[in-house]
């Protein structure tokens, strides 16, 4: 038997009921049916790379976080980059061979589903909207750290003069109100059109690279101290511990950037030739960011003014920027920084969005119908959208004057996607090792090439994957109060991140449960392995 005469779904099913043929199928189910009719195909490949570079989105995260990182490690926190990239790059190589054999919007949920059964598959859905709703509003908060940078009249809440910084009241209270702001718009062009939404991403996008370049390429132009700087602790918080855990902690900045890359999978039903196009796009998300970021790292390290007198730690990259390359150029470059917000907030939403649709298709989630609507004017899920936007704007909210928001939720949100990734990454190990003497089903791509895969290398990268991940939730979920709680001595903010992961699971066993009685049993459509499996008339 060759690999070609395997499938995935027949040959080791799902346990359980999810697969017995006999239980009553869930009304409006696709089985038999194919995907795909529903949205515009307008996004090209530089587009579908534009919807994972700006999720990642290095210009906005970096400035946001470098001094998140650098505050716990010192200099020598640079070196988590490199660890976390090649990490995320391995789950990566996973994801592009699936984006290859699955193109679907909804990539998440429905690889998982497809790989390990539509019950777990749900939940990983699940976990992953709620990820990208709190992933959103993080996204948008981050105007925060620029705009009232480059101009003081954007500090609304108290006026110019207050304080502007995130761990203050004043600050946050005022990140709420701009991020609301920013969602609006946002949600708008995302219901307009598909082709406005690629448009500006891809402008953002281009602005950001250029912006990475500049700004690395200046600093480095005025070095204050010389690259070995990256191997000493210089600057981190002063502490009793080993520095192993400082190490760890300040790992978080590069785990809270480097994710998002699968949103180029989330566009899959509305990108040109996908099987070709996604798994390339993937790649080059991690692989431009991951070069990207660590010039930046490098370049705020050996230009920082000071290590030691605490600016570079509470004023991050955004400092170092103004301070070497004065007031003026500064603020163009912070101009080129609040782009790239609007353009990671807009990748976000589209594929948060894409996610909710691609779950509400299939019936599975409250008001499936609404969700699952997708205007014939515009081709976008109008309504997803629109949750997903006031969604985030609400978590917002309930955080209005919380000056511990930021840390908090980028940790619990970063914590979830992480959760949902593992959710895709751990069963398709299991069915990599079940059909080790085959391998995975293979075929060919819109122009008659052989799909991404990784061949011989799938198990054993597989397996880093998995244990990269676990290793990293373990550290993301760590309760530290330096993260969790600012104050210091509020037990349940410490404990946040599992207390939300647990409530969010036990939210959704109540959704599941509600379904499935409702409904029955969840039944995907079937999903052609190879372009040329696919019927003529469907081509057409």
């Amino acid at each position: 038997m060759s690999p070609s005469d395997v499938t995935l779904e027949p040959t080791f099913p799902a346990s359980g009921s999810e697969v017995n043929r006999a239980a009553p199928v869930k009304a409006g189910s696709r089985t038999g049916s194919r995907y795909g009719r529903e949205l515009t195909r307008g996004v090209g490949s530089f587009s579908s790379f534009a919807a994972g570079f700006s999720f990642v989105s290095i210009l906005t995260t970096v400035f946001q976080l470098f001094g998140l990182g650098f505050g716990f490690g010192g200099a020598a926190f640079f070196w988590t980059w490199p660890l976390v990239f090649v990490g995320q790059l391995i789950v990566a190589l996973n994801f592009s061979q699936l984006a290859a054999s699955w193109p679907i919007s909804g990539a998440i949920f429905q690889w998982s589903s497809r790989l390990a059964g539509t019950t777990f598959g749900w939940f990983t859905g699940w976990v992953m909207i709620v990820a990208q709703v709190l992933t959103v509003a993080v996204a948008a908060i981050a105007v925060q750290a620029v705009l009232p940078q480059i101009w003081a009249g954007f500090q609304i809440v108290g006026g110019p003069t207050a304080d502007p910084s995130l761990t203050s009241t004043t600050g946050a209270r005022n990140a709420v109100l701009l991020g609301v702001i920013l969602l609006t718009i946002t949600t708008i062009v995302n219901i307009v059109s598909v082709r406005l939404m690629a448009m500006v991403t891809s402008i953002g996008v281009v602005i950001e690279i250029i912006g990475v370049i500049v700004v690395g390429a200046a600093l480095f132009l005025l070095p204050a101290r010389g690259p070995e700087v990256l191997f000493t602790s210089a600057g981190a918080a002063p502490t009793d511990d080993p520095y192993i855990w400082a190490f760890l902690a300040s790992s978080l900045m590069a785990a809270y950037v480097l994710v998002g890359f699968d949103s180029a999978s989330e566009l899959a039903e509305e990108t040109h030739a996908p099987r070709t196009t996604t798994p390339k796009t993937i790649l080059r998300a991690v692989i431009v960011s991951g070069l990207g970021g660590a010039l930046l790292i490098v370049a705020a390290l050996v230009s920082a003014p000071s290590l030691t007198d605490g600016n570079l730690a509470t004023g991050g990259l955004a400092w170092v920027v103004t301070e070497r390359l004065g007031p003026f150029f500064g603020r163009i470059l912070l101009v080129a920084v609040a782009i790239s917000v609007f353009a990671c907030t807009l990748a976000i939403q589209t594929s948060g969005s894409r996610m909710m649709f691609s779950m509400a298709r299939e019936r599975s989630l409250p008001f499936s119908m609404v969700l699952a609507k997708v205007s014939p004017r515009t081709g976008t899920p109008i309504a997803a959208s629109i949750v997903v936007g006031v969604g985030a704007a609400l978590v917002l909210a309930v955080n209005f004057g919380q000056n511990a928001i930021f840390t908090a939720l980028s940790s619990i949100c970063i914590a979830m996607l992480y959760l949902a990734y593992l959710g895709v990454t751990a069963p398709l190990l299991v069915k990599r090792i079940r059909l080790r003497t085959v391998g995975l089903p293979t075929g060919v791509d819109e122009y008659g090439k052989a799909l991404f895969t990784l061949g011989r290398w799938g198990i054993p990268l597989n397996v880093v994957a998995v244990v990269y991940q676990v290793g990293m939730i373990v550290n993301l979920v760590w309760p530290r109060a330096a993260i969790y709680d600012l104050t210091g001595q509020t037990w349940w903010l410490q404990w946040s991140a599992l207390l939300f992961i647990a409530g969010t699971i036990l939210v959704g066993v109540l959704v599941h449960v509600r379904n499935r009685a409702r409904d029955g049993v969840l039944v995907l459509g079937a999903l052609h392995h190879s372009h040329e499996d696919i019927p003529i008339e469907e081509l057409s």
